[in-house]
């Protein structure tokens, strides 16, 4: 299959960026023909529309839903690709409409993603509602579960920047889960079918993103969705969008997410039975947050009339300011950082640190800064 090649003839150009909300996708959704039945299936907190987009005839049948977490919008756009597939007369497009049956939820928190927080209207994290399902969007996801009985669900997510594949050096790109069912983390058919998905997903990946395919922590906790359908018997796969190189808009990260997409069907349509699959899931490296955005070194800065040399670190603040994110850095360690990598590393070879207005360096000061008489950063970054 050329991923590569069905990435660019379907990506949905309309969409781009990090900030997903009803207003950019509902043009999208009322221009699908027939073959994808979009349908409002419940209401938010504050009342807008949740849809749902089901399109098949086949036997096997997958629930997928994003923006359970409103600030997590990689993945939507990555089936707005999807759905441009779909629509398409493309033999994969038919094979995929003959195999399967999908149900998918594009935007499953309305309000959170208008708001570009984690919580929905209420501050309630769904995510951590599966049993006591006290918020309206919870009450959606569940009866869009039990309604249409699948045989796999795909809970998609982002992962922040902090996450890095194991002990390297590698950014966590793509991460994948494949929840417990119980405390003892144990492996049943259930659960085992979602990690074959998993490792044919981390095969296609390696392919383009060598070392970048991480494994989400497995500790249960029944309040979680994906725990909970996989303790029903409904093999589910955690997916988490994360960090490539630069790419801070995760226009990258969504076109691994649209390949594992279609990796992860062709596995279950091919069903193929692999021996040690578990082995190969848990070789799988664990998410590790070593990772800030910008790590700065061997810094020469005057405390208490003394010089000293100090490592420090910055991170990005996600900020909604007029419809629009801007990624804003501070200062966020100072200190030992022995075990800590950074997207951006600078050297500053023992040149002094000079604030704008004091040459003293705190936490959660703005990443402003000279390093040196001629090195200048500004937001975290070494201007030119």
């Amino acid at each position: 299959m050329n991923f590569e090649q069905i990435y660019n003839q379907f990506k949905e150009e309309k969409i781009s960026e990090r900030y997903i909300t009803l207003n950019h996708i509902e043009p999208i959704l009322n221009r699908l023909s027939e073959k994808i039945k979009v349908a409002v299936i419940g209401k938010s907190v504050l009342e807008r529309p949740i849809y749902s987009c089901q399109s098949g005839s086949g036997k096997i049948k997958i629930l997928i839903w994003s923006q359970m977490h409103g600030n997590e919008s990689t993945t939507t756009k990555a089936l707005l690709d999807f759905f441009n597939l779909l629509e398409s007369d493309a033999e994969i497009a038919k094979d995929l409409l003959n195999r399967f049956s999908f149900c998918i939820i594009p935007i499953l928190n309305p309000d959170g993603a208008e708001a570009y927080t984690r919580v929905n209207a209420n501050k309630i994290d769904l995510n951590r509602d599966a049993q006591d399902l006290s918020q309206p969007e919870s009450i959606v996801l569940r009866r869009a579960y039990n309604d249409f009985e699948p045989d796999f669900c795909f809970n998609m997510h982002d992962q922040r920047t902090i996450f890095g594949v194991g002990d390297t050096n590698k950014p966590a790109t793509v991460s994948f889960l494949a929840p417990s069912y119980d405390e003892e983390r144990n492996i049943n058919a259930v659960r085992e079918k979602a990690v074959s998905v998993i490792v044919a997903m981390n095969n296609t990946l390696q392919q383009f993103i060598p070392g970048q395919v991480g494994r989400f922590d497995d500790g249960f906790n029944l309040n979680c969705v994906g725990d909970t359908f996989q303790h029903a018997g409904t093999p589910t796969i955690l997916f988490e969008a994360g960090h490539f190189q630069g790419d801070y808009e995760r226009e990258e990260t969504r076109k691994f997410i649209f390949f594992a997409l279609l990796s992860a069907f062709d596995s279950i349509y091919e069903n193929v039975i692999v021996d040690n699959v578990f082995e190969d899931y848990v070789n799988i490296p664990q998410n590790n947050p070593r990772f800030f955005d910008f790590v700065y070194k061997n810094i020469k800065i005057n405390y208490d009339s003394s010089d000293k040399f100090i490592n420090f670190a910055a991170q990005f603040n996600e900020e909604l300011i007029d419809n629009q994110i801007f990624f804003n850095a501070f200062v966020v360690k100072i200190g030992d950082l022995e075990e800590n990598v950074g997207h951006t590393e600078l050297d500053g070879n023992g040149q002094s640190f000079k604030n704008f207005t004091e040459n003293s360096l705190q936490l959660n000061q703005k990443a402003d800064f000279f390093i040196g008489e001629s090195v200048q950063i500004r937001n975290g970054i070494v201007q030119s």
